[in-house]
């Protein structure tokens, strides 16, 4: 029992050397940067992830307004595409994998610019393994993928974002 005691008091030594270390050199875990303007308008397309982007801007700090005039920054949605690509076959010919494929176009531009900036592409792809016998499940783990695909380029837009300066 006390070299448990021991050896547990050694390995939290360890552990709270290593994180002062890591806090020490300046560490932090990856997140988006801090945006440079607090006011946004969002139009265009009602694409699906409209509502999250909406939020996760809200939540980064952004009110989101309905009034071009009100914005420092535009954020035009212009399409989204989503498909299921066939990437492996058995030897039977039934298929054995599958790729998903999400893709939203975007730009931006600042209220005092009359020009939009260049169009900009999220792109994310998943492959995931089928089985005719687990039909249910696929379609869950298929629903779940491109949900997290959305997610993804929720936060990708928002590091983007992180990089542009309305003032510029």
């Amino acid at each position: 029992m006390q070299y448990l005691n021991l050896t547990f008091k050694r390995h939290l030594s360890w552990v709270i050397l290593a994180t002062m270390l890591i806090s020490a050199c300046g560490f932090q875990l990856r997140g988006t940067a801090p945006l440079s303007f607090t006011k946004l308008h969002l139009q265009g397309a009602e694409l699906s992830i409209k509502k999250d982007l909406k939020r996760a801007l809200e939540v980064n700090g952004v009110k989101v307004v309905d009034q071009t005039e009100e914005a420092e920054m535009l954020l035009e949605l212009v399409n989204e595409t989503s498909e299921k690509r066939i990437l492996s076959l058995s030897g039977g010919g039934l298929v054995r994998e599958f790729e998903l494929y999400y893709a939203v176009n975007f730009r931006t531009r600042a209220q005092n610019n009359p020009l939009w900036g260049k169009m900009q592409t999220i792109q994310i792809r998943r492959d995931f393994s089928y089985n005719d016998n687990a039909l249910l499940g696929k379609a869950e783990e298929e629903a779940g993928l491109n949900q997290d695909m959305r997610k993804e380029s929720v936060r990708a837009i928002l590091r983007r974002l992180s990089a542009t300066n309305p003032e510029q």
